[in-house]
């Protein structure tokens, strides 16, 4: 007897064919003595559109709405060329898998779809939809290499036991649907009428918009304020000088300006004297393991033109590959199990590397702690050695590498010095303090050549007199925040908004550093000094799925942004569009702009994936809010149709009879309303235009809708003969209809 096993890509079908010895190709899957192995395409099936459950539903009427089905049905998911048709491809390979699981020489399946609840939906809407009896099993793994797909086999558990899992994708798809199809087709009717396109609202989608918006008024609303340094140059016996800043009570800016000049006069012409000097030994451990959200933050930062999305695509192809683990995952640390395979994977890796001899393996707790862990542990390479890999999939891999290698390196030290300089020849309110750094052990900044800025400072010793060579007051000012990048946007969403003690240090930090340009900012990704080892409340926080979106979701979401046309990149940063801002601040649904809100559904879909919470509860829940949703936008009093129009791709300009986009068509430039009856359009054979001897282009309907009126000294009367005039395009006073007016 055979088992069918299903993957959820062909590429991890063949990775698992080759695995269990299925060689023999077949039309959809591949067959060996144990195994048919046979695959979907992501999402064979679909949710039912509206108009699938209700005739009424294909016209949207304000009045249709709130609809929620009685219960949820699937089909195959639609052709993308032709909606109104099922995808022939995966009609195919749906009825490919019935056929196997119904073969007599069948006695179960295997669902072999990613270790997610996204997967497990995959794998468990078909087998629902195939109404399938024969006992199925989940095959659970991490990668796709031989020797796990053949240890994953040997320790199966029971599909039923990956009820919860499924209840939770099953809550976010329906939940996604609920919201998604209410409120974007009641918010279109309200606020879009007749412009042709849907504004989109989400569950996920506005929350992240409201975190760029918020950051840019932050930007807008910052007032600078001046504050003033006073630095001093100091000559030691031996003739080296230093610098050091004054500071009272630890203290280095000052807003009144005399105080420091006070300071500065009286010590003309004096001495100092060391008062301390201090010596500390610092050590670095690394950065941690990435999970998905640093992966794609620090590639991002790194990268010119890269974004989160495309990170994602190229580590989920070197995922199927087998060159890497599991790429959607939260966790910064492995599994306590995997020490024995890490080990392993770091005897390949490490061969032949300049610096073979100082990388030795440990189980320390930064590595290896399950309760840093959440379903999968973090990104890390597989001991399939990568052969050929060149430009984008060598970039990301070779970032997943060496983070992995850094953990088994020694720990970088280094010597930081203080100097706290007074006067020898009156009490100061203050000292001056002076920071050096001296790099003693490269350790894991070898592996990307990551450099200190070295900062070394004389040898002196307590009491030594020096000299005063320089005294300097600067005056300066505080710095507003910078714009997100996907790097700093991700993160929040990770955390839902919550920040640390390693976060507040880097914000005070950049604060210091206020000349450092916005584009680099983000580069630099340090280890962490000892005294101030990983925060557990951080990671706890981003395990605990009190979140915007998830791993796999939140690039896609940052992608969206861009395609609806709700924010704009400008190098690296982000911001928030005119149109992103309008849907900010005038829709009424403020709580799906909420991050607290939008991290408690996301919390309890976790918990629902954890057995914790029922599904119906949440339901029930996501219902009576988009009920209360919906009533909400149909008694806005807001109705400006313009002030919310998505813009349309190539538009001339605004429309003058209802401000909507004027775009050109093949016959003529015309408003985008002309479904609602706007009247507004330009003919390209326009019979007035024509006995003018004139043709209307692009240019000239930018110029007309600009300025109200175009001029040319082209036009041609009856009799040949060339004349000069302003022309108009005005609306008629009997009618909707508009006519040209000529002005000498």
């Amino acid at each position: 007897m055979s088992k069918v096993i299903i993957a959820e890509k062909p590429s991890v079908a063949k990775n698992i064919a080759d695995a269990t010895n299925s060689k023999t190709r077949k039309d959809g899957y591949y067959e060996g003595s144990e195994y048919l192995v046979t695959w979907a395409f992501g999402h064979l099936l679909e949710l039912f559109d509206s108009k699938d459950y209700d005739e009424k539903m294909a016209g949207w009427r304000m009045e249709h709405f709130p609809f929620v089905p009685e219960a949820f049905q699937y089909k195959v998911k639609s052709d993308p060329s032709d909606r109104h048709k099922p995808d022939q491809g995966a009609q195919k390979q749906l009825m490919t898998i019935k056929a196997l699981i119904e073969r007599a020489d069948v006695d179960g399946v295997i669902s072999a779809c990613d270790y997610d609840r996204e997967g497990q939906i995959i794998g468990d809407i078909i087998l629902d939809y195939l109404k399938v009896e024969k006992p199925v099993e989940r095959l659970l793994l991490n990668e796709w290499t031989p020797d796990e797909v053949a240890s994953g086999l040997k320790k199966m558990v029971s599909n039923e036991v990956m009820t919860p899992l499924k209840d939770a994708g099953i809550s976010r798809q329906w939940a996604d649907w609920i919201i998604g199809i209410n409120l974007t087709s009641v918010a279109t009717l309200k606020y879009q009428r007749g412009s042709g396109k849907a504004l989109n609202i989400g569950r996920v989608l506005l929350p992240t918009l409201k975190i760029i918006y918020d950051r840019d008024l932050e930007i807008e609303n910052f007032v600078r304020e001046e504050y003033h340094k006073l630095t001093g140059t100091f000559k030691t016996p031996s003739g080296e000088n230093y610098d050091g800043i004054y500071t009272v009570d630890g203290n280095d800016k000052f807003e009144d300006i005399k105080s420091l000049e006070a300071v500065k006069t009286a010590l003309a012409k004096k001495r100092g004297v060391v008062k301390e000097r201090i010596v500390e030994l610092k050590r670095e451990y690394p950065p941690t393991l990435f999970n998905l959200s640093g992966l794609q933050g620090y590639v991002t930062s790194k990268q010119k033109g890269w974004t989160s999305d495309k990170v994602l695509k190229v580590a989920q192809g070197l995922y199927e590959k087998k060159l890497i683990t599991y790429p959607r995952t939260a966790s910064m640390a492995l599994e306590e199990s995997l020490v024995e395979k890490t080990q392993k994977v770091l005897n390949v890796h490490k061969r032949g590397l300049p610096y073979e001899k100082e990388i030795e393996f440990h189980t320390h707790k930064r590595v290896f702690d399950n309760s840093k862990v959440e379903s999968h542990s973090a990104i890390m390479p597989t001991y399939v050695v990568a052969k050929g890999l060149a430009g984008d999939e060598k970039i990301v891999y070779d970032a997943v590498k060496n983070r992995f290698l850094m953990q088994f390196m020694p720990v970088a030290e280094h010597e930081e010095m203080t100097i706290l300089t007074g006067s020898v020849d009156m009490d100061l309110p203050g000292q001056f303090i002076s920071k050096g750094r001296r790099q003693l052990v490269e350790g894991w900044r070898q592996i990307e050549k990551i450099k200190s800025k070295e900062n070394e400072l004389p040898i002196v010793e307590k009491d030594d007199i020096v000299e005063i060579a320089k005294l300097k007051i600067e005056t300066k000012g505080t710095s507003p925040p910078k714009k997100h990048t996907e790097k700093t946007l991700l993160r929040i969403m990770e955390t839902c908004g919550k920040k640390f003690k390693n976060q507040k240090k880097k914000a005070k930090e950049d604060e210091d550093l206020n000349e450092a340009s916005e584009d680099d900012s983000d580069d630099v990704d340090e280890g962490i000094d000892v005294d101030e080892s990983d925060d557990q409340e951080m990671i706890q926080s981003i395990l605990s799925g009190f979140s915007i979106g998830t791993p796999a979701t939140r690039a896609e979401t940052i992608t969206k942004l861009k395609r609806v046309g709700y924010i704009g990149v400008k190098g690296k940063s982000l911001y928030c569009t005119e149109m992103g801002r309008k849907l900010v601040e005038l829709f009424p649904v403020k709580s799906l702009f909420d991050l607290e809100y939008t991290g408690r559904l996301e919390k309890t879909l976790s918990d629902i994936g954890k057995g914790e919470v029922e599904r119906n509860d949440f339901l029930e829940a996501i219902i009576a809010f988009t009920s209360v949703a919906v009533n909400d936008i149909k008694n806005d009093d807001f109705h400006v149709i313009q002030d919310l129009q998505v813009p349309h791709e190539g538009s001339l300009g605004k429309c003058p009879s209802c401000g909507s986009d004027v775009i050109e068509g093949k016959k003529g430039f015309g408003c985008t309303n002309w479904k609602a009856g706007c009247k507004f359009v330009v003919w390209k054979e326009d019979k007035f235009l024509k006995a003018l001897g004139v043709t209307p282009h692009r240019n000239t309907i930018i110029k007309l809708l600009e300025t109200g009126e175009v001029f040319s000294n082209n036009f041609v009367n009856k009799k040949g003969t060339k004349f000069s005039a302003f022309l108009r395009y005005e609306k008629n006073e009997d009618n909707d209809y508009f006519s040209w007016k000529m002005r000498f």
